[in-house]
């Protein structure tokens, strides 16, 4: 593949770029960009200006293919290795030998140095392309955060946001243009937004101030494991709090893998599992259709909402996520253990050191399991809760079931390499 040069712009156009990054656009023979990048060059780059279609990502790999052979330059905004098009093209297929990148300083680190803020301290959340509830995960007391737009009305969208969650007070500052000879910083209070939309091209810088009248006590989102069950809307079927901790343990989600969370019943693992790390994937599968509409709210609620929910019954609603999304790092079997043919396919689709978690309080499936823990070895526990509650004018415990628990990592001599069963509908991202 011929060579293609990469060259970010900021708001200050052709003024704002260095001399390897003109020298790359005057000798190009085709520019690709978005419309207002292609308007900022001047008339010297005799190149012919392709703008992208919309949506970008499936036009890519045509386009490419199309001026194959001839001096490519491809147009980005700031830095095109930070949430821009040089990662697009890389996950198209452009191997990395065949970008030239020549970037600009990215809209976070211009917004950082005029705000003041320590980049390396600054949290960023981008909103290009993304659902606003992504957002709700950021959200902490005295956080500051930087959040990259998706158009002009972004700002009251998230103002919006911000006081629905109990963060009314935060200051939101807009920062339009930034490096550009129109730049521009306008403000305001989250729950008193009245500021008009702006320019499309901007950066939004929130300090996350909590509403003072939300109780101490209430309960709030955390960075571990175990969130308070509150926090989730629910019929009852939900894996409560401190073995939901426990779960998570054992399970052991990483940057960058993949769960399987199987009878996912208000989707409380698949949530806990994504909040480990923006980039980690889970796919839950509930048969109940009313269900399933459930954990895509619990989801958005809670910032995650890029939960993927297939809704269909284990195993065959399993159908082709291997071959789809590849081997799960790690499957969850919360419901359905004695539905025949649904521990096996979990297996069967676990890969060398893939994890697998089953929790069950009936002694049918603990019986089930019991069988397997001596078939694949791993960890049989038994988890026992008891919550302090009123007696008479005393304080006694009350127990809750008792969850038998079994996790194994499958080892390399294990068979079993990818599940084949059928049929399934699905929820992606809130909509059927």
């Amino acid at each position: 593949m011929s060579a293609i040069t990469v060259v970010g712009v900021g708001a200050d156009g052709w003024s704002g770029l260095s001399a390897a990054a003109r020298e790359a656009l005057d000798a190009a023979e085709v520019v690709l960009g978005g419309a207002r990048q292609l308007g900022l060059l001047p008339e010297r780059v005799t190149a012919d200006r392709v703008p992208w279609p919309s949506p970008l990502r499936p036009s890519v790999p045509g386009l490419l293919e199309r001026f194959a052979g001839r001096r490519l330059a491809v147009l980005a905004s700031g830095d095109p290795m930070f949430h821009g098009i040089g990662r697009t093209l890389l996950e198209c297929g452009v191997p990395a030998g065949s970008l030239r990148v020549l970037p600009h300083p990215s809209s976070v680190s211009l917004a950082c140095a005029r705000l003041g803020w320590p980049v390396e301290e600054t949290e960023v959340v981008t909103l290009v392309g993304r659902p606003l509830e992504s957002l709700h995960a950021a959200l902490y007391p005295g956080r500051r955060l930087l959040i990259l737009s998706a158009d002009a009305s972004t700002p009251a969208r998230v103002a919006g946001l911000l006081a629905d969650g109990g963060y009314g007070p935060s200051r939101v500052r807009v920062l339009e243009q930034l490096g550009g000879p129109a730049e521009a910083v306008r403000e305001g209070v989250a729950a008193h937004w009245s500021l008009p939309p702006g320019d499309p091209l901007n950066v939004l810088a929130v300090d996350c101030i909590p509403d003072p009248d939300v109780p101490v006590d209430a309960p709030r989102p955390q960075l571990v494991p175990g969130l308070r069950d509150e926090l989730f809307e629910s019929d009852g079927q939900l894996t409560k709090r401190h073995v939901r901790a426990a779960t998570l343990a054992a399970l052991g989600p990483a940057p960058g893998e993949l769960l399987w969370d199987v009878g996912g019943g208000s989707g409380s693992i698949g949530v806990e599992w994504l909040r480990a790390h923006r980039s980690c994937r889970a796919v839950s599968v509930e048969r109940d259709a009313v269900r399933a509409e459930r954990i895509v709210r619990n989801a958005a609620a809670l910032g995650v909402p890029r939960l993927r929910v297939v809704r269909g019954a284990a195993p065959a609603a399993l159908a082709g996520l291997v071959a789809e999304l590849g081997c799960p790092d790690a499957v969850f079997v919360g419901g359905g253990l004695t539905v025949p043919g649904v521990l096996e396919a979990c297996w069967a689709a676990l890969g060398p050191g893939g994890r697998l978690v089953a929790n069950t309080v009936t002694l049918e499936s603990e019986a089930l399991l019991t069988q397997w823990y001596r078939r694949h070895g791993g960890e049989l526990v038994k988890l026992a809760v008891a919550h302090a509650v009123p007696v008479g004018g005393f304080t006694g415990w009350r127990q809750a079931m008792p969850v038998t628990q079994w996790s194994v990592v499958k080892g390399g001599g294990d068979e079993g390499s990818g599940a084949g069963v059928s049929g399934a509908d699905e929820v992606v991202g809130g909509a059927k």
